[in-house]
């Protein structure tokens, strides 16, 4: 193999430095619970940051420092431009940002979603990222409105059936 072509161990121990993790163009808003599980992040990050650093010259560190270092800034990033909302003090009139959200497809299927925050979307627990297709579709619908949700496999138009706070 041509020498260029290969990476020679040149004895440093400069520490490596990944680069950031892209933040969202979108305003960083967030449930309460979303940003009490972002502060968790942070704190096991910090604590992984510290435990890393605590091996000296430990080449097998380098790596994962690295990775808890650019996670850490991260989570960092997002707990400062965070927007806490809080759920209103009375039932929700309409879908907002938080909100409980029952519908019933075309086809007569019912789901519950939940509007939350970027960080803590996870569509396989019904947890529904405000930015997203779905979200956007239902904000601002009244019980009883149909929506029409744009999908890659074509519109499919849910009836929003209840709307209610968190647990």
């Amino acid at each position: 193999m041509n020498k260029a072509f290969t990476k020679e161990d040149d004895g440093s121990t400069t520490p490596q430095r990944l680069d950031d993790l892209p933040i969202s163009p979108h305003p960083n808003h967030v449930t309460p619970a979303g940003l009490a599980q972002l502060q968790a992040r942070a704190e096991v990050l910090e604590a992984d940051v510290a435990r890393l650093r605590s091996a000296p010259d430990d080449p097998e560190a380098s790596y994962p420092l690295a990775v808890a270092e650019r996670d850490l800034r991260y989570v960092e990033a997002r707990i400062s431009s965070a927007m806490l909302v809080a759920p209103p003090d009375g039932d929700y009139p309409r879908v907002q940002f938080g909100a409980v959200v029952d519908v019933l497809d075309e086809d007569g299927r019912s789901a519950t979603y939940t509007i939350v925050g970027e960080d803590e979307a996870d569509p396989d627990a019904g947890l529904i990222g405000a930015p997203s297709p779905l979200a956007r579709a239902l904000l601002e619908a009244q019980i009883g409105d149909v929506v029409e949700w744009p999908r890659p496999s074509g519109m499919i138009e849910l009836e929003v059936t209840a709307i209610r706070k968190a647990q």
